[in-house]
């Protein structure tokens, strides 16, 4: 008998609708993060960073700037992580003879989650640099006052891109691309094998890890969050530096210079938000995307 077709690709239908729910649970604190990344000097920390944004641009235009590439990102992210994922399974059980993905360890699918997280770094790169950029444009505007550089009207995701276009071509778009691929990779190792090794162990006698209770794959999912962000946030934090202040040095330089200058810690800044936002953003993720793959089981 055939097995089904796994819902995670070839198209990544399910990762979608966990994307978008992901960026909405999420995006206030992603906003906070990304400002204590790029500009730590001016926020004595998380929750002063939160109440400034609020207080000073609100809502829509402070804690949520950048939420339409944002969405963009998760969505198109997510769609070919998973549909990546799915086809990195399925080669990877193929070269140990296994019949079905679903006799790989959590060592292989942690693999197959390292060797998908390059294609959809490629996806990921210009919209998350529409979106760091967008959510730290006062902070760049204040610079260039300081500087005594001519700041310009706050534009939108759209014009955003358009001006970036004009000015560096297509690739200005990808400034960063090494970095989020160096971000990317080992995460997304920690990330699927940190969610499959924790359903493996919540999986009772007898049980299917696909069986297990929706509270215990929101905690697997969480756990695969919490082990993707402590492995690769100094790479973030070097991402998040390259693609708001456009900076063209190498990132390897840029980390060296990060951490004689302002120390090991400087590496972690906007991490306390980064973990109170994923715990329940993965945990989202994660259930939105194992129960949209099982309706779409019984439906196909």
């Amino acid at each position: 008998m055939r097995e089904k077709e796994n819902p995670f690709g070839p198209n990544g239908k399910c990762a979608h609708r966990g994307g978008v729910a992901l960026v909405y649970v999420g995006q206030p604190l992603d906003t906070v993060k990304v400002k204590m990344q790029t500009f730590p000097s001016i926020y004595k920390g998380m929750t002063n960073c939160f109440l400034r944004t609020l207080r000073t641009d609100g809502i829509a235009r402070g804690l949520y700037a950048g939420t339409i590439p944002a969405v963009a990102a998760n969505v198109a992210e997510n769609s070919v992580l998973f549909a990546a994922y799915g086809g990195c399974q399925k080669a990877i059980a193929h070269l140990l003879g296994a019949q079905s993905v679903k006799e790989l360890n959590s060592f292989s699918n942690a693999c197959a989650g390292f060797f998908a997280a390059f294609f959809s770094s490629l996806t990921l790169c210009p919209t998350e640099l529409i979106k760091c950029k967008l959510q730290a444009m006062k902070e760049v505007e204040q610079m260039q006052t300081v500087t005594n550089k001519s700041t310009r009207p706050r534009i939108g995701p759209w014009n955003l891109t358009r001006q970036i276009l004009k000015e560096q071509g297509v690739r200005g778009l990808f400034t960063g691309l090494s970095s989020t691929i160096a971000r990317e990779m080992p995460g997304y190792f920690f990330f699927f094998g940190g969610y499959e090794a924790t359903r493996g162990l919540l999986t009772m006698k007898g049980q299917k890890r696909d069986d297990i209770s929706w509270q215990r794959t929101m905690v697997a999912g969480a756990v695969g969050g919490t082990m993707l962000w402590l492995a690769i946030f100094p790479a973030d934090v070097v991402k998040s530096r390259i693609q708001v202040q456009n900076l063209k040095t190498p990132a390897l330089i840029i980390f060296k210079n990060i951490v004689r200058q302002e120390g090991i810690g400087a590496l972690y800044n906007g991490l306390t938000p980064t973990l109170i936002r994923t715990v329940p953003a993965t945990a989202t993720l994660f259930i939105t995307v194992e129960y949209t793959k099982k309706l779409m089981y019984n439906y196909f």
